[in-house]
């Protein structure tokens, strides 16, 4: 008589391994270069989190060529019963960080177009000289550059730019920024821009004091 085939159940390591990468999901994007390791188990297990934070109204988007994966909200089901609570919120950004978002992404984009290096890496002094160009002339140096640093501190802590090691006035533009603006939204980026333009004008006019 044939001894009855094992009952196969969810290994509790296997269980662990989901929750060491679906919970760094959760908190924001997982990249390649800053952890290889957990990279490689969220390939090796990518179907199971594809499934588990469907449950959660998630769905995972990775790029493997580029190197990260991040969550985001499900399209929203018609039927309002069905809708869940949002568990990745949708961030309403100031407009100069709006600005300087966009910036970068054309740049990146010019980028990419001339081939060679991979990684974008640009000075603070680089990324004043972008944004400059859409303010009024004569705008106050100093205070130019410290909002600057302050929209780059915001865009480093949105995960679309970090500093570099060791060389505080020098950042990389993370790839990622390509997923959240897209080739359609540059298409219309002359449009855009000249209303960005229109729209900074009137706050370079006022006065300080």
């Amino acid at each position: 008589m044939d001894e009855p085939a094992p009952q196969t159940t969810p290994s509790p390591a296997a269980d662990h391994d989901l929750s060491a990468i679906v919970v760094p999901l959760l908190k924001g994007v997982l990249y390649l270069e800053d952890n290889p390791a957990l990279w490689n188990s969220l390939l090796g297990l990518q179907a199971r989190v594809r499934d588990y934070v469907a449950v959660l109204g998630l769905e995972l988007a990775l790029d493997e060529a580029e190197g990260y994966a991040f969550l985001r909200a499900r399209p929203e089901e018609e039927s309002e019963e069905a809708k869940l609570p949002r568990l990745v919120t949708r961030r309403q950004l100031a407009f100069p960080v709006s600005l300087l978002l966009a910036l970068l992404r054309k740049k990146l984009a010019e980028f990419d177009a001339g081939g060679g290096e991979t990684r974008l890496i640009l000075s603070r002094d680089e990324v004043v000289e972008l944004i400059r160009v859409f303010l009024p002339a004569g705008s106050n140096e100093i205070r130019l550059i410290d909002q600057v640093e302050a929209h780059l501190n915001k865009i480093i802590e949105l995960g679309f730019v970090r500093r570099l090691r060791g060389q505080e006035r020098m950042f990389e533009v993370r790839r990622i920024l390509k997923a959240f603006v897209d080739a359609q939204w540059l298409a219309e980026f002359d449009r855009r821009l000249t209303e960005y333009q229109g729209q900074l004008e009137p706050r370079g006019e006022t006065n300080d004091g």
